[in-house]
């Protein structure tokens, strides 16, 4: 008899627990703000860069391969954002998106 009431209260106090989000907005998490101070960096980086002493109009690093660094990080943020959310239960309560 103990047995049975045990299981209904943990049954009870399962379902009494608040169903809240599993991860921040992307504005409220830190990957946002070290994302966004890495772009900064490789754009300031690409602009201090000259041709150095040698100053034959070289760009040792140019307007193109910082783009794509730049890629490189959008797409590392997009993901680790994805694998953030991959958990995350919805709370969409839109009887339209069911």
């Amino acid at each position: 008899m103990a047995t049975s009431t045990r299981e209904n209260h943990d049954t009870h106090v399962a379902r009494t627990r608040s169903r809240g989000e599993e991860t921040k907005p992307s504005f409220k998490t830190t990957e946002l703000i070290v994302y966004v101070l890495a772009v900064l960096g490789v754009l300031i980086a690409s602009n201090m860069v000259g041709d150095g002493a040698a100053d034959n109009g070289g760009d040792y690093f140019a307007a193109d391969q910082a783009w794509w660094y730049i890629t490189l990080l959008t797409i590392g943020y997009m993901i680790s954002r994805g694998l953030a959310k991959a958990g995350s239960r919805s709370n969409d309560h839109d009887p339209r998106t069911h």
